[in-house]
């Protein structure tokens, strides 16, 4: 009957759903990165947290950085590789509870399309080590680009201006 019909629809959707996830896996794994480690060597540098959110695509949890409200001068670097991502002059507070940029350092952060929460978003990961950062919305200020770069605190090292 009807169950009948909709099991091969369900198992087509299951195949091309595990088939994409399989390949974005794929995509990931053969980058080749300036700063390239094993999966035990960004364990033993990284902190958990950070091993988590950089290496694992995760998330830390809303205001828990101290750098959400950071508003010195400087700049702010991947905290696995140490290149240069944002600048603290185009930091701006969006009440997200998250480090929010409206734009990066061009050529040090690449962008990805990301379904993992079964919608579309824009992943942000650092061009040199492949860290995950955050995501980047169109919600930002728009008296400048339209962008808030929502990142990770724990997925950057704040380098202040001397």
């Amino acid at each position: 009957m009807i169950i009948n019909k909709l099991i091969p629809l369900f198992t087509l959707i299951l195949f091309f759903n595990c088939n994409s996830s399989a390949q974005k896996q794929k995509e990931e794994a053969s980058k080749i990165y300036k700063v390239s480690k094993t999966e035990s060597e960004w364990k033993a540098e990284l902190s958990e947290m950070e091993f988590y959110v950089l290496r694992k695509a995760g998330t830390e949890r809303a205001f828990s950085s101290p750098l959400n409200k950071n508003y010195d001068e400087g700049i702010y670097h991947c905290a696995a590789c140490n290149s240069p991502l944002f600048k603290s002059k185009h930091k701006f507070d969006s009440g997200t509870g998250w480090p929010s940029f409206d734009r990066e350092i061009k050529g040090n952060v690449a962008f990805s399309t990301d379904n993992d929460l079964g919608y579309t978003r824009t992943e942000e990961h650092c061009t040199t080590c492949g860290g995950h950062l955050g995501h980047v919305f169109n919600d930002g200020p728009k008296n400048t680009t339209g962008k808030r770069h929502c990142i990770n605190g724990v997925a950057l090292k704040f380098v202040p201006n001397k």
